[in-house]
């Protein structure tokens, strides 16, 4: 099978085994709006952002070594997971010594009474996150999609228990999605007989510290890369101002609108499961720089279709993902995804430019590239925000994201040079931004012209389309 066939059946399968559960996923932000207040939600969103932002420090971002050294034929898997797992168990126990001390921190003292539920869901993560990383390097494709689905049925049953019928709002969230993370980790643990890739002899302090060297740089990477996702609902919770709409309530909006434009997240996610695979396993292949420009044309062309389309019918995907029956307030959230959209485009660029770091070991950049990007983000906030309050941060977000793209679309190319056609990009960018524009201020006769828009995107991007298709058919090597 061809680099290319590989590449599509591994994405079609992930797409099978992600696209139900993906789906659910996004139908379960119904229920957290019908169940949860706004200021409830923003706390939701704090604990799950704290969990993201906390998991790669105690695990040392082990899981991305567990894919990168599971995929190499120069390693031993049992050893690999031997000492992943003995890397991540080390660094649980700070854990317990600093996670009790974070409600000191002012932004952080909602969540108090969560504190012992914070330190099981890190733990029920991360294990579920290298159990199911190791399927995924041992080439268990469908397993690993299997899985998918199954978690996240688990925590559709459980968020229904715990917060419809026992009404145990934040509470319940934390609970669901533990019991979820611990039964998707024992079923992999079973189903793929972790148990003989376990043992004392298979610890290898070298390949420790090598995986360190790897993953260390990518620490700072992740949580810097958190932090600039989740700043703006922290800006907007703690800044006050006369001028525009901010608080608890207004970051709980902001968290409800971010959650439309993970539909292309989601597409992003499953494609990108399957394009870390390639990206190691074709990182010394002699025509790797062909490979890469008809993938990232495609993926390109693919973001900004999608973004398109959603961005059409924005206002009916908001009224299915977010019920405001209840709360009321929810009723305007679509307005603040336009650009949330367009930045969700740029971040699942800057993701496979990153996947270029990681094929060719050069971590060390995606640090650089994200903290250029962090500062930018944190200025962007402080100066646009209390002037245009919820809608700033959403701009802030979209050009750091942007900033990040063109630093490491210039960056990353170094070290795998493919072709990148700049002014096609540009001229996406302008469109998509036309059709933002013409959702948020709501002019006359506006969705004609952002049909227009649309079709016109979609005729710039086709050909890429069509290209990638004929190489998945007519590759015979």
């Amino acid at each position: 099978m061809n680099k290319y066939k590989t590449l599509a059946f591994n994405t079609v399968i992930f797409t099978i085994g992600n696209f139900g559960s993906k789906v659910i996923s996004l139908l379960l932000n119904n229920l957290y709006t019908k169940n949860i207040s706004p200021a409830d939600l923003f706390t939701k969103s704090l604990l799950e952002t704290l969990a993201l932002f906390l998991i790669p420090v105690f695990t040392f971002s082990i899981t991305e070594a567990v894919v990168r050294y599971g995929l190499d034929s120069g390693y031993d898997n049992r050893k690999v997971f031997t000492t992943s797992a003995a890397a991540m168990g080390l660094g649980f126990i700070p854990m317990l010594i600093i996670v009790p001390l974070l409600h000191f921190i002012p932004v952080f003292s909602r969540t108090s009474e969560y504190t012992l539920l914070l330190m099981i869901y890190i733990f029920t993560s991360s294990l579920r996150s290298v159990c199911s990383q190791f399927v995924r390097a041992r080439g268990l494709v469908k397993l690993f999609s299997l899985d998918g689905i199954m978690t996240t049925l688990t925590l559709l049953i459980f968020n229904i228990v715990f917060i419809s019928r026992l009404g145990m709002g934040v509470k319940g969230f934390m609970i669901s999605t533990i019991l979820s993370d611990l039964s998707s980790a024992v079923f992999l643990f079973v189903a793929a007989g972790l148990v003989r890739f376990i043992g004392r002899g298979y610890f290898d302090k070298s390949l420790m510290r090598s995986m360190l060297r790897f993953t260390l740089p990518l620490i700072p990477t992740t949580v810097m890369w958190t932090f600039t996702g989740f700043s703006d609902q922290l800006f907007i919770g703690n800044m006050k101002s006369s001028r525009v709409f901010l608080g608890e309530d207004a970051a709980g909006l902001y968290a409800a609108a971010s959650k439309i434009p993970n539909l292309i997240s989601m597409l992003s996610t499953i494609f990108f499961q399957a394009w870390n695979m390639s990206a190691i396993t074709e990182n010394d292949s002699a025509d790797r720089e062909e490979f890469y420009e008809k993938v990232y044309t495609a993926y390109e062309a693919v973001l900004f279709i999608g973004s398109a389309g959603l961005l059409l019918l924005v206002k009916p995907i908001s009224a299915l993902l977010i019920n405001y029956s209840v709360f009321p307030e929810y009723k305007t959230a679509y307005l603040y995804s336009p650009l949330l959209i367009a930045a969700a485009v740029f971040t699942c660029l800057d993701l496979f430019l990153a996947s270029i770091y990681t094929a060719t070991k050069h971590t060390k950049n995606a640090f650089v590239t994200i903290a250029v990007v962090c500062v930018m983000n944190i200025i962007l906030n402080l100066c646009i925000i209390p002037y245009w309050g919820i809608q700033g941060a959403a701009l802030a977000t979209f050009l750091s994201y942007l900033l990040c793209f063109w630093i490491r679309i210039i960056d990353a190319r170094y070290y795998v040079p493919y072709r990148f056609t700049a002014w096609k990009n540009l001229m996406n960018t302008g469109l998509l931004l036309l059709m933002c524009a013409d959702v948020i201020f709501r002019p006359a006769g506006g969705i004609v012209w952002a049909a227009a828009i649309a079709a016109v995107i979609v005729w710039q991007n086709y050909k890429p389309l069509m290209s990638a298709a004929l190489s998945i058919i007519k590759k015979k090597k």
